[in-house]
């Protein structure tokens, strides 16, 4: 059995998908909880990652090579409280993500108990209690491969005793602990989790058993004691109802959700978590208050300025976006396609001729173009929320304006690499497109008006940077080759670093990770 990690007496936030991220991890921390799980993390989501010190941040990034995006993140402050949950069906990618990642997580856990017909498919999740030889094989080949303990995370059987049986088989791998949800794979939430069977499980095993499941009876520290009491066990994991208050685990009681919600995007900010996942978690802590007016005002949302301004924290907000672009850091806005930020990666990629720069891409996509044309360049985002009528979209306007001037309509031609698209317009002699690589083609084409749109003066520049379209700071407006160059240095905004310090430096690499400018629905 592993050491270096007690599961004993232990109040945990459970893995949740979605919410499980870096913010709801501190916060569950900083509330009481003893140790936290990521969510679900597939294990060929990470194979395909690419390991970064972010040192802006003070943050370890795994980044999708494919679309620049945070796979997973963490930072000294859980390094070691934080357990990672895969989904996998394969001892080998299990191994290999376990061996990549064992330096900065407290311990693996495999996912045997998710019902989800994604992961039963895939022969993950639940789908591994019934296949216990591929199981067991996973969890061995885990043990004996790192030097974190190695847990898993299953539901019970209808029957008690092969329950019983299925633990203690999963028991003799070696593993460190289990966690137990009381609920069958047929189950769900609004159905009693069967706290007999997990203390049947515990008082049948010698290993530590984490009771889950019983979020509809727990509002506060205690209910969680008191659940574990009944299950016979002396730790538990909480998921649904910490994701609707995460300050349950508080000693103290848990605090009034405005208070939480507020922590909850301070830390979002400060750890530049992407909008999209910032406004899921504060979705689902407002619960029925989603129909009202502040609820509302999320739900047409996309901007971490505009989740901000909801709760006060706007200036803050622009102040931290200022302090991490100029610290220099990378996000969304400096992705490129199978391109890492350093200039080193970018010229061996194109060297090799396995990866294409943004310049490659348009260059590649416009032989037939006369290469004497000036490509003008800016590093813009398409934010659908800017445009709430259809005639106020950027393609609509510039529609309008060659039918009004007399000019042949627009030329649109789109790239795709990876799963990133970018938009390149050929309009009055002039070819336009953004440095921002759009994750749908629609966006990308969108983004391309939008630059041409600003250098024919029809939208002001001031008034893009006002609504999150640029960054504050003046872009490139030069030819395509400097302006290439300008693009890969700019950075996302990210904010709110409210009483914390930043981290001591790393080996200096530089994120490429999502920011809190890539706020466009995908």
């Amino acid at each position: 059995m592993k050491t270096g990690l007690d599961y004993r007496n232990k109040l945990i936030l459970a893995p949740m998908v979605r919410v499980g991220t870096l913010p709801m991890r501190l916060l569950a921390l900083e509330y009481g909880a003893d140790l936290v799980y990521t969510e679900e993390i597939i294990d060929w989501k990470l194979l395909r990652a690419e390991r970064l010190t972010n040192d802006v941040l003070g943050t370890i990034d795994y980044i999708d090579t494919t679309d620049g995006t945070v796979v997973f993140r963490t930072c000294a402050e859980e390094r070691n409280k934080v357990i990672l949950q895969i989904g996998t069906a394969s001892v080998e990618r299990a191994v290999a993500v376990a061996k990549m990642l064992q330096q900065d997580v407290a311990a693996i856990d495999v996912n045997m108990g998710c019902p989800k017909d994604f992961s039963i498919k895939g022969g993950m999740g639940v789908a591994l209690l019934y296949d216990l030889p591929r199981a067991k094989a996973i969890l061995e080949g885990l043990v004996s491969s790192v030097t974190i303990p190695v847990t898993c995370k299953i539901r019970i059987l209808p029957d008690l005793e092969e329950t019983v049986q299925l633990a203690k088989e999963l028991q003799s791998t070696g593993i460190s602990a289990i966690g137990v949800h009381g609920r069958t794979k047929t189950e769900r939430p609004r159905d009693p989790v069967n706290e007999e069977a997990i203390a049947k499980v515990a008082s049948a095993l010698h290993i530590p058993v984490i009771a889950n499941g019983g979020s509809q009876s727990i509002t506060r520290r205690h209910d969680v004691l008191q659940f574990a009491r009944r299950c016979g066990t002396t730790s538990a994991m909480v998921a649904r109802s910490a994701e609707w208050n995460c300050s349950l685990f508080r000693a103290d009681g848990p605090l009034p959700l405005d208070d939480v919600i507020r922590r909850y995007i301070t830390l979002s900010v400060r750890y530049d978590n992407s909008p999209s996942n910032t406004k899921y978690c504060v979705q689902m802590m407002l619960r029925s208050l989603q129909e009202s007016p502040i609820g509302r005002r999320l739900l047409d949302s996309q901007t971490m300025q505009q989740i901000c301004d909801i709760w006060e924290l706007g200036e803050f907000c622009r102040e931290t976006q200022l302090k991490y672009h100029h610290a220099g850091i990378k996000g969304r806005r400096a992705c490129r396609p199978r391109t890492l930020s350093n200039d080193e990666s970018e010229e061996k990629a194109s060297e090799s001729g396995q990866v294409a720069s943004k310049k490659q891409c348009l260059e590649e996509n416009n032989q037939n173009q006369s290469q004497a044309t000036p490509l003008m360049q800016e590093n813009i985002c398409f934010i659908r929320s800017n445009f709430p009528s259809d005639n106020d979209l950027p393609k609509t306007k510039l529609y309008t304006y060659a039918t009004r001037n007399g000019h042949p309509k627009a030329q649109y031609e789109v790239q795709q690499k990876d799963k990133l698209f970018r938009a390149t317009i050929q309009f009055g002699g002039q070819r336009y497109s953004s440095s921002f690589w759009e994750k749908n083609k629609r966006f990308a084409e969108q983004g391309a008006a939008l630059v041409c749109l600003l250098y024919l003066g029809v939208e002001e520049r001031s008034a893009l940077i006002a609504n999150g379209a640029m960054l504050p700071e003046k872009e490139s407006t030069a030819t395509e080759g400097d302006a290439t160059e300008a693009g890969a240095i700019k950075t996302s905004p990210v904010q709110l670093a409210v009483n914390t310090k930043m981290l001591p430096k790393d080996e200096g690499l530089e994120n490429n990770g999502k920011s809190a400018v890539e706020d466009m629905p995908t």
